[in-house]
């Protein structure tokens, strides 16, 4: 008998990273325009230089700084090959074969995969018609089997955020069996004070955790760091099915070197900020409907012109992300790429 895999891979939908293509503006992936800044470049050199050495499996360093930043003890922080891997984590920790994950669609694509993978159950809500969670409709959804809960927030790929009053009543209704997972990767990039940080509710609510990543407003996309702050048990299991040294040498130092720089890049999300509400102003004047977005991107719900958006970018050599059938997200990236663009979005309206 030949060696079989499980069948159920077969439905199990890849992950579509954005493209990239030589000479081309990617505006795909919700990368910063910006690289690592010098002395996070400096930190990077130094630790490639014991590349042969393992790193530190507990990043403990790291775990120690964060826990001293956000002021939550370090038996609350896990560390992740980005937060992606950490969702994986989750399922895997906390599912059983038939149990379920909740979440919004669109929401992000990694979800249903990592789901899937831990033989897990994905169970989807809508968005609601201004593309935000419905959070009545996520409660209503609610059952004996569910286990994880995300809310991802501000929501990739829609740039919409729940604010926190109607989180916090939100939280107060979820029944205490259900990890509510606040997922907050573009979280330094919120600019409206009724968004809230999701901290605030999981030192609160013992069924509530975050979940963060350097890879975007601090710049690090490229070297997979995340963490995870939750209820301390939860944390024991994360840990318990991390892959050993699967957070490496390079990116434990240049996360700490970023976080030392942290005002500096925090200063880059400001002028990613302006720029993404410039580019939102300048789309609704041209007609597009835009949700309002707390993220580094923007979303043009475009339904079946979808792709022919994004070939009609492609043509004009920009890359942005399409969902066939559902809406293009366009990465913010630097005034002049940002205004090249515009023009194409003119374009496209007038064509």
């Amino acid at each position: 008998m030949s060696v079989t895999t499980r069948p159920d891979l077969v439905s199990l939908p890849g992950y579509t990273p954005g493209r990239s293509i030589p000479g081309a503006i990617k505006l795909a992936s919700n990368e910063v325009p910006g690289g690592p800044l010098p002395s996070v470049l400096s930190a990077i050199a130094d630790a490639a230089a014991s590349a042969n050495r393992y790193p530190d499996t507990g990043a403990w360093a790291l775990v120690n700084r964060l826990s001293e930043k956000l002021g939550v003890p370090t038996e609350r922080i896990a560390i992740g090959c980005g937060s992606v891997s950490l969702c994986q984590q989750l399922a895997q920790s906390l599912c059983e074969p038939g149990d379920e994950v909740l979440f919004a669609w669109r929401s992000f694509e990694a979800y249903p995969i990592t789901t899937q993978v831990a033989n897990a159950r994905v169970v989807t809500v809508p968005l609601d018609a201004t593309h935000t969670h419905d959070l009545d409709a996520l409660l209503a959804a609610v059952t004996p089997r569910t286990k994880v809960l995300y809310v991802c927030n501000p929501n990739n790929p829609t740039g919409t955020a729940v604010r926190r009053e109607a989180l916090r009543e939100f939280l107060s209704k979820v029944p205490p069996h259900v990890l509510v997972v606040l997922d907050e990767a573009y979280f330094e990039f919120v600019t409206d004070p009724e968004v809230p940080d999701g901290l605030e509710f999981a030192r609160e609510v013992d069924n509530v955790a975050v979940l963060r990543t350097f890879s975007k407003a601090y710049g690090l996309a490229g070297l997979r760091v995340g963490y995870a702050v939750a209820p301390e048990h939860v944390v024991e299991a994360l840990r318990k099915v991390f892959t050993p040294f699967s957070v490496n040498a390079v990116a434990q130092a240049a996360a700490l070197a970023s976080l030392d720089a942290e005002s500096e890049l925090l200063a880059r999300c400001t002028e990613i900020t302006a720029e993404r509400d410039r580019v939102r102003a300048a789309l609704l004047e041209m007609g597009y409907e835009i949700p309002e977005t707390q993220a580094n991107f923007v979303w043009f719900p475009l339904g079946e012109r979808t792709t022919e958006f994004s070939e009609f970018m492609l043509d004009r050599k920009l890359v942005v992300r399409p969902f066939a059938g559902e809406g293009a997200r366009v990465t913010i990236g630097t005034p002049s790429e940002n205004d090249t663009f515009l023009d194409a979005a003119r374009a496209f309206r007038d064509a």
